[in-house]
């Protein structure tokens, strides 16, 4: 009796040293909405690092959201679910960091995630994306990018998931400068007004 006593305290105990992630949440205000994000820097520190700079410095003003994926338009046999923002053509980029992958970060590509866009290892500045739904092929290991490094998931939508999923609705036109994005470009690309730590 007094050890089942002495186990249910100890149950009752919150363990020293359980992982509770620090976050710093941000907001993308957009022209459709507001969507606010918190991040993980303990998890991804240099991608959390790279998205507050944007913030801090005033740079992604004038951005947008233009792309948006779906099993519908993929023309990747991986298909995913997310939009695609940044700066796209316009604005002020900071220098490519490393890619922090998610077997490292243990932060995968689940409904709301928020993860960084890439060509090759190491050539993230600006661009990111946010999932809907669960997209594992975007993990480590994934079938996406055929070098499987996967993509850099580095925080979470915890407000605004509405504006995502009126985003990833809006109208796309058939034209791409490049043949991979065929039929996946916003037909009015939605305007991003602020991104500022919340």
């Amino acid at each position: 009796m007094r050890r089942r006593v002495l186990l249910a305290a100890l149950a009752a105990i919150p363990l020293i040293g359980a992982r509770r992630d620090r976050e710093v949440r941000v907001r993308i205000v957009t022209e459709r909405g507001t969507i606010v994000l918190a991040l993980y820097p303990d998890r991804a520190p240099l991608t959390v690092a790279n998205f507050l700079a944007y913030a801090d410095k005033g740079l992604m003003a004038g951005g947008s959201f233009y792309r948006t994926v779906s099993p519908k338009n993929d023309n990747n046999p991986a298909t995913i679910s997310v939009i695609q923002g940044g700066l796209g053509d316009a604005g002020q980029r900071l220098p490519p960091i490393p890619l922090e992958p998610t077997h490292r970060t243990g932060i995968r590509h689940t409904d709301g995630v928020i993860s960084m866009a890439r060509g090759a290892p190491g050539s993230t500045t600006s661009e990111f994306f946010i999932c809907l739904g669960d997209n594992p092929s975007l993990d480590h290991g994934g079938a996406r990018n055929k070098d499987g490094g996967g993509f850099a998931a580095f925080g979470k939508v915890v407000e605004g998931m509405d504006v995502v999923r009126a985003i990833h609705a809006a109208p796309t036109v058939a034209r791409a400068d490049d043949p991979y994005m065929k039929g996946q470009m916003i037909e009015k690309p939605v305007k991003i007004l602020q991104l500022s730590r919340n």
